[in-house]
């Protein structure tokens, strides 16, 4: 499995192709949190025509990262 590493001085974040599901998914870790979320084709077609004040408001971290809740709160996978 093919891994990238993205990183800047705000985030590092490691990115893979997932093809063990029904469909291929993007693999997206979070390296300082060890967090991961799956994104399929139509969820990344959503990020791709999401406004920029809508990615914006994801980039929040009070929206989700700071919060108690962050790990449950969007039923994400775990590692």
């Amino acid at each position: 499995m093919n891994q990238w590493i993205i990183a800047s001085e705000f985030a590092e974040v490691a990115v893979s192709l997932d093809l063990d599901a029904n469909g291929p998914r993007l693999r997206l870790e979070d390296l300082r949190s060890g967090h991961v979320r799956h994104l399929d084709a139509l969820e990344l077609e959503s990020i791709a025509w999401a406004p920029d004040e809508r990615l914006r408001e994801l980039m929040d971290p009070s929206a989700g990262r700071w919060s108690d809740r962050a790990d449950h709160a969007d039923g994400a996978d775990g590692a």
